[in-house]
């Protein structure tokens, strides 16, 4: 979760500290299921939830009004950058503005203020709690707004990016929560989100002349080649971080985590999150119990998180789009969306907001766009006469 107020995050962190491993997680959030997924001023989302109707046929147009409106709500609502929603969306939403525009600038300028609350903050402040993980995410955020929308690195960028390696730890990594999975759950997910802040940011890398930022990018790359990731969905965000920055893996690993990943696909052609890691694998195996007992724990059906990001990454690792395992996750996606233009995806953490269905939102889109399996507009419509040339 989020750091909005240092007062109100630091009771959170001590809270998630404080769990029995055996027990379920206490939530943070109020326990209404009933309550809106995501509200501000004229934004509400209704709440997240299994039974929500499938979409009668896929549609773009919502998916993107979900994520667009839930950034705004959470920027406005909660005052801060958090993995699970607004970070999602400015490390993920600029790749599709070549389809669909440019995300909301509102969230860009979000991130922008916030960064200059997190470059007053005093340093050892920003190395404990989510702090690191939310400079991560602010550097990555921008650095794939510049790829993507402008072209050219941004002086914010550049010292988002500056930031993020000043609180580094030595060994690498940042420090982390360790209880909200999948993002602020251990130390391994936010640097790989930081190795592809690094690759993304425009000229960053080939530029940079300060010898402690380049020990600092040394350190991280040192860290995710020698490091066995926890489980094996932090292979799977290697494998990730490892398409975008170079020298993190050679062919043959990469080869290998592809198959790691491919066994993992369910018949129904999908992917489940839950059969990446064993319940206590996840951070402090805080949630362990609530996972245990979940009915669907024996065997957990697809979901939208999972399913979106191996196709992204599948695809970015150059799996074909011929391929009949691509086909069998493109044909689950675009068959399972919700009324609402979600993806659904129980939380691994509370059955309450289920703001995992965000991202479970968010990758499958790009997945859609990176394979070009986005259905055509309908004929006649404004869509179809731009595709083709006719306006």
């Amino acid at each position: 979760m989020c750091r909005s107020l240092a007062a109100k995050t630091y009771l959170m962190v001590l809270i998630c500290a404080a769990l029995n491993p055996g027990s379920p997680a206490r939530a943070a959030e109020p326990a209404a299921e009933s309550k809106p997924q995501y509200q501000f001023e004229a934004i509400t989302i209704d709440a997240a939830t299994a039974d929500e109707p499938l979409a009668p046929a896929l549609s773009v147009q919502k998916a993107v009004g979900y994520l667009d409106q839930g950034a705004l709500a959470w920027s406005g609502s909660k005052k801060c950058v958090t993995c699970h929603t607004n970070g999602v969306y400015l490390t993920v939403r600029p790749a599709l503005t070549a389809r669909l525009g440019p995300p909301d600038a509102k969230v860009r300028e979000f991130f922008v203020e916030t960064l200059k609350q997190k470059q007053a903050a005093k340093p050892e402040s920003l190395k404990k709690g989510t702090a690191p993980e939310q400079v991560i995410y602010l550097a990555a955020g921008l650095a794939e707004w510049d790829r993507h929308v402008t072209g050219r690195l941004s002086p914010e960028t550049d010292a988002a990016l500056k930031l993020m390696l000043a609180i580094q730890r030595d060994d690498g990594t940042w420090g982390a929560a360790a209880c909200w999975p999948p993002y602020e759950s251990d130390s391994y997910q936010p640097a790989t989100v930081a190795a592809m802040a690094l690759a993304a940011a425009p000229g960053w890398l080939e530029n940079v002349k300060d010898e402690s930022l380049r020990a600092a990018v040394a350190r991280l790359k040192k860290y995710l080649t020698t490091t066995e990731p926890p489980h094996d969905y932090g292979r799977v965000v290697l494998l990730w971080a490892s398409t975008r920055l170079p020298g993190i893996l050679d062919k043959a690993q990469q080869a290998k985590l592809v198959d790691m990943l491919l066994r993992h696909q369910r018949a129904d052609g999908g992917w489940s999150i839950r059969n990446f890691a064993r319940p206590e694998q996840w951070g402090s195996g805080n949630r362990a119990a609530k996972l245990e007992a979940e009915p669907e724990f024996a065997d957990p059906p697809s979901d939208g998180h999972m399913t979106g990001l191996a196709l992204v990454v599948l695809a970015e690792s150059g799996l074909p789009k011929t391929d009949k395992r691509v086909q069998a996750g493109l044909d689950w996606l675009k068959t399972h969306q919700r009324a609402s233009g979600r993806w659904w995806t129980r939380s691994l953490n509370t059955d309450k907001f289920h703001f995992i269905t965000f991202s479970g939102t968010a990758y499958p889109l790009l997945a859609l766009s990176l394979y070009n399996a986005w259905p055509a507009p309908p004929a006649g419509s404004t869509a179809a006469l731009d595709a083709a040339g006719g306006r």
